[in-house]
């Protein structure tokens, strides 16, 4: 029978990372602890200190991004309540 793979979160990754990192215990009892292979955890962790970089160089184009998505947003319920309003009258009228 095949095993099925497991997989884990983004959210199980980090915290696994984060242990590594500050280096309290060994791989071997870090893999004991969330039952997963140390070859695992080391790849998480070097993923994780490559990527954190992203994190502090990308963090205004974030921002800005959801400002403008906001925008658009409000923008668009302001034009929906125009062609509702648009509609309603235009079949009063008739036509």
């Amino acid at each position: 029978m095949k095993k099925e793979r497991r997989k884990f979160s983004g959210v199980f990754k980090a915290q696994v990372s984060i242990a590594a990192i500050k280096e309290r215990e060994t791989l071997a009892e870090l893999s004991k602890r969330y039952e997963v292979h140390a070859n695992i955890i080391s790849k998480w962790k070097q993923e994780f200190i490559e990527r954190s970089r992203e994190i502090f160089e990308n963090e205004p184009k974030d921002k800005e991004q959801e400002n403008e998505t906001q925008r658009l947003y409000a923008k668009i319920g302001e034009l929906e309540m125009h062609v509702d309003f648009l509609k309603k009258n235009l079949k009063k009228a008739g036509l």
